[in-house]
């Protein structure tokens, strides 16, 4: 889209006009450096700035139509030269001696290529010696811009390090809403000047052709505004039969309603920088000073190099305030989650304690209208105020979730709370009415501080009238009615969830009773019988089989004392065998019992500290992991969970024994440790706000994958019993139930011959 009317070329700039000045075609430079412009294909001259004559003795009808050896010696002329081919929109630097000139006065040569032109722009310097770059100061800046954890850190950084280049009297980073309106949101400054921190600017300030320009060419530049401008010679390049394009020049001469406006505000040289992120003209740092002030081209572009950094930076720094954000809402929506399921009343786990529903997000106030009552926290409306936004959000509203951050928009009598809720977030929490929840937020700012008039000040000059930016800086007030501060979508979607726990929780308590109540009878009914059965099997098991087991036991020990003389080396053996068949036998039943008590048992879930759980368990297998030469490393802090401490000790003390078993390593290596956040089961990802995930990793032997399901299941063993120690295979199984108990999920990964990790997750909010 084209903004500027090129006819104006030329034409008075007024404040009627000046939205559609050709700013990138002024026909005229700054006086602080000449401008030549040659023709791409020949190198010929094509257009000097009239200031030629002054600066280098050279009249611009003197240059035009000639080369560059009218000033440059072979030497720097071949380097020029060479630089011709690559030269783009990027500017090139180099120092010359312009040899061919009266007193070889050493210049600044800026190169570039646009609009069918070579540009050469000359800034003077008292000699060849170029600005050095400060490495120290340029470190500084970097490392004070990447230590920075806010984004408003981030950018009072940057000014503070702008302005130590620059030396200017005040540098500012302004910062553009939605609405293209802007605000001073950093700011370092000369002691004795008044602060524009806070200061909000309209965003007819910077018309629509010149946010362009910012988009294109980053810095600019103007170390006078009260320079007279030298105009091109001739004004208007013969092949286009317009001004050169000027868009990436140095030395570019500035609207006159841009002079205009800093004159006013008693600038005497000012520099912009543009912050630009993902393509769009997210700020400006700008700089004043109150007098005028020359920057060298090495610190101006210092100064540039800052403005990039920070551009490519920011979005990072951004991202990092949402995340901090989100990760609190996060945080505290599960913990209200916790204290809602905890309460007997899941309406009391809203704001007895912290966190409440204040802490789930930014707000002022927020109230909970439920069966009949209301409760507020926070500032809120009055109670019956609530009741006729809590009887107009029933008459027109249907959806689920309503937000705004204009409430009177929606319903002009909340005028009245506009001061405390301008903006309203609401969740319905059932179908029946009155039972809703809000959260409010103040009017964003009752009188918000501009600079200066919005509207633009009509002033008498020479007897006419004539519109002029604004005459005074002095900040005035525009009330900014009845508007909040937007509502995120991380606040919405936090809502929502807020909003289906408690449906999820008022569904189960009420609107399901009677069939959760015939249910739970028949549950219990059937429980009761399970059990029965579940203890007759267990009466048998501990007593009609294990005692005859033991009896067999026994006989067979009495046989081979007192009759093994007797018999020869087969019966012995046989004997021998017999004694270890119901050995095994016995075990066996003992792990089924052991599994049919994790399946019916309740957890007594306390605070555990896991660092402490294990530490018992290495303590208790202390002697036995002595003799196998085995030692255990716990990697980082264990967190504290919540669960029942007694069965994550034997889930733990399980797998270290089987770590420690199932390994042929002359120095048997075990760690346990949490796993690192995005670790995935054969479930798929697993959520780190809702499971712990633990880890118990050996050296051993390893596990082929084709028995990665098998060995979960009960009495399943990839050994013969006789080797590496024996066991009944019904460790892991048990181990598994145990971390299904704790709503977790147990796997392993391995590699045959080098080792194997045992992964089980555990619930958060148990």
């Amino acid at each position: 889209m084209n903004y500027t009317d090129e006819s104006l070329v030329g034409a008075q700039i007024t404040l009627t006009n000046c939205d559609r000045e050709p700013i990138h075609i002024p026909g005229s430079v700054q006086p602080f450096g000449f401008l030549l412009c040659l023709d791409e294909e020949t190198h010929q001259i094509v257009h000097a700035s009239a200031n030629t004559g002054s600066m280098v003795g050279l009249a611009p009808d003197q240059l035009l139509g000639g080369m560059l050896d009218r000033l440059l010696g072979p030497e720097h002329l071949a380097q020029v030269e060479a630089l011709w081919p690559a030269l783009v929109e990027i500017p090139k630097l180099m120092g010359v001696r312009l040899d061919a000139v009266a007193g070889q006065p050493f210049y600044k040569l800026i190169l570039h290529r646009h609009d069918d032109l070579i540009w050469a722009e000359f800034e003077p310097v008292a000699d060849t010696a170029a600005s050095s770059l400060d490495l120290p100061t340029l470190n500084t800046t970097l490392g004070l811009m990447l230590e920075s954890e806010t984004v408003l850190d981030f950018c009072q950084h940057a000014v503070e390090q702008v302005r130590q280049i620059t030396g200017f009297d005040r540098i500012m980073l302004y910062r553009f809403a939605e609405d293209e309106s802007g605000e001073v949101i950093a700011e370092s400054k000369r002691a004795d000047l008044e602060p524009f921190l806070g200061l909000h600017y309209p965003a007819t300030d910077i018309p629509k052709q010149a946010r362009l320009m910012y988009l294109k060419n980053w810095l600019r530049f103007i170390p006078d505004v009260n320079y007279a401008p030298a105009p091109l010679v001739p004004v208007r390049n013969p092949t286009s039969g317009r001004p050169p394009d000027m868009t990436y020049a140095v030395l570019r001469s500035v609207s006159p309603i841009h002079i205009e406006y800093l004159q006013n505000m008693g600038v005497g040289a000012s520099m912009s920088i543009s912050i630009i992120q993902e393509g769009k003209l997210w700020g400006l740092i700008m700089g004043h000073h109150y007098s005028p002030r020359l920057v060298s081209y090495e610190l101006r572009d210092l100064s540039l190099f800052v403005g990039k950094t920070f551009s490519a930076l920011l979005k990072n720094k951004e991202q990092h305030d949402d995340r901090e954000y989100q990760q609190r809402i996060r945080e505290n929506r599960l913990r209200l989650f916790n204290k809602m399921t905890s309460q007997a009343n899941f309406i009391d786990g809203l704001y007895k304690q912290a966190p409440t529903l204040l802490d789930v997000m930014d707000c002022g106030g927020a109230a909970i209208c439920f069966e009949g009552e209301t409760i507020t926290l926070g500032n809120t409306p009055t109670k019956p105020q609530i009741e006729e936004l809590l009887s107009w959000f029933q008459q027109h509203v249907r959806e689920d979730v309503f937000h705004t951050n204009c409430y009177v928009r929606h319903n002009p009598a909340g005028v009245a709370i506009r001061a405390v809720a301008s903006g309203i977030l609401a969740i319905s929490l059932a179908k029946e009415p009155g039972n809703c929840i809000f959260w409010f937020r103040p009017e964003l700012v009752q009188s918000v501080t501009w600079a200066g008039h919005q509207q633009k000040v009509e002033v008498m000059r020479d007897g006419e009238v004539h519109l002029s930016p604004r005459q005074s800086f002095e900040a005035w007030k525009q009330t900014v009615d009845s508007t909040a501060a937007p509502w995120k979508s991380i606040e919405i979607e936090a809502a929502k969830e807020i909003r289906l726990h408690i449906s999820d929780i008022r569904v189960k308590i009420f609107n399901e009773l009677q069939s959760r109540a015939s249910m739970l009878s028949r549950l219990n009914a059937e429980l009761e019988r399970s059990n029965d059965e579940l203890d007759s099997f267990a009466y048998v098991a501990s007593h009609d089989l294990k005692e005859p087991l033991r009896g067999i036991h026994n006989y067979s020990l009495f046989l081979l004392e007192d009759y093994a003389s007797q018999l020869d080396a087969e019966g012995v053996s046989k004997l021998q065998t017999l004694v270890r068949l119901s050995q095994r036998m016995e075990a066996l039943i003992e792990s089924l019992l052991q599994l049919s008590r994790v399946g019916r048992m309740e957890l007594a879930v306390t605070e555990t500290d896991m660092n402490e759980v294990v530490a018992d368990v290495v303590d208790l297998l202390h002697p036995r992991l002595e003799q196998n030469q085995a030692t255990v490393s716990v990697r980082g802090p264990l967190p504290t969970l919540f669960v029942d401490p007694v069965r994550i000790r034997e889930v733990f003390n399980n797998l270290i024994t089987n770590a420690m078993r199932y390994n042929n390593k002359p120095e048997r290596q075990i760690v346990i440790g949490q796993a690192p956040a995005g670790i995935s089961s054969p479930r798929g990802p697993v959520n780190p706000e809702e499971f712990a995930v633990f880890y118990v990793r050996d050296n051993g032997i390893g596990i082929e994958a084709r028995h990665y399901d098998s060995i979960f299941k009960l009495f399943k063993r990839l050994h013969a019993p006789d080797k590496f120690g024996g066991g009944t295979g019904a460790g892991l199984a048990i181990v598994k139930k145990m971390v299904e108990k704790h709503h977790g999920e147990l796997w392993v990964d391995s590699v045959v011959g080098k080792g194997t990790t045992f992964y089980f997750s555990l619930s958060k909010t148990l």
